[in-house]
């Protein structure tokens, strides 16, 4: 009744639902609930977690950010409250385009990986894909490396081109902001860029063991692939960009600001890559200490 109020007479609804006019004049003097004034704390609280994911976070991990600020909630009521006000992760699907396979199979490594995501320390394996952004000016080319061990991105490389140069800069950066850990695998699909005889040469060079997706296993890649997935459905599907620079610019600023260093990953007990990286060093120390 409150609702139409203004377009119809009070009176009259009463009437047609059956109800006195003086109850609904109660109802409307009423105060609300605890319950409810609790809700509409919560509500704002989790708004505010929502709004700073980039509206990425569904409730799952809304709920797990207000459990770290010390609100005692449940999972369900979370749920319930972003259902009601009809607020939910952004998500956006275009069409996929994947990387062609390499033609000399003896450039083509073993699946050493095997689908074993867990890695106990970092620095033992990274995964690695390619993919394809679009923009106004033609496609940008998006090569990154990532370490299994707590899903960071350790090396971004973008260009025009889709090239093995692409994949050996991604790598190569990877090699200079993590340094080289003896026994290193690094595991892909078989893209002609990853067979071809500069990328194997490099690989190498830094003695590192490579390992390929197994023919026609799409879930071998599947760390490296879920990634890509996060960054379209999170960033890039959502932009219509200009000029490549545009679209390196606002992908190097998710990552480097964004997901490795604020985005929750379920994986990681949800924290983000970074602050995981960060708990295993604390135990090591702690372990030293002892």
């Amino acid at each position: 009744m409150k609702a139409h109020s203004k377009e119809f007479d009070i009176e009259k609804m009463a009437q047609v639902l059956g109800v006195c006019r003086s109850g609904y004049y109660e109802f409307l003097k009423r105060l609300p609930s605890q319950r409810a004034m609790e809700n509409e704390k919560l509500l704002k609280k989790l708004k505010k977690v929502h709004k700073e994911s980039r509206e990425t976070y569904g409730s799952p991990r809304v709920y797990q950010e207000l459990k770290k600020q010390g609100e005692k909630c449940s999972r369900r009521r979370i749920a319930k409250l972003m259902q009601k006000e009809k607020i939910q992760a952004k998500m956006h699907k275009r069409r996929k385009i994947t990387t062609q396979p390499g033609k000399k199979t003896e450039m083509i490594a073993p699946n050493h990986l095997d689908q074993h995501f867990t890695v106990e320390e970092p620095n033992k394996v990274w995964v690695s894909d390619i993919t394809y952004v679009a923009t106004q000016e033609g496609w940008l080319y998006v090569a990154v490396v990532l370490d299994l061990f707590s899903r960071k991105v350790v090396g971004l490389g973008m260009g025009k081109y889709l090239d093995t140069d692409l994949l050996v800069r991604a790598v190569k950066q990877a090699l200079w902001h993590r340094g080289l850990k003896d026994g290193l695998m690094h595991h892909s699909d078989r893209g002609c860029q990853y067979t071809s005889k500069s990328f194997q040469e490099l690989a190498c060079r830094h003695n590192m063991q490579l390992s390929m997706s197994a023919k026609g296993r799409c879930y071998d890649n599947a760390v490296a692939e879920s990634f890509f997935h996060t960054l379209k459905t999170e960033l890039t599907n959502f932009y219509d960009y200009r000029i490549r620079e545009e679209a390196e610019t606002s992908i190097f600023e998710y990552i480097e600001v964004f997901y490795n260093r604020q985005r929750m990953h379920s994986t990681l007990g949800y924290v983000s890559p970074v602050e995981f990286e960060e708990q295993w060093e604390g135990g090591l120390q702690d372990i030293k200490a002892c």
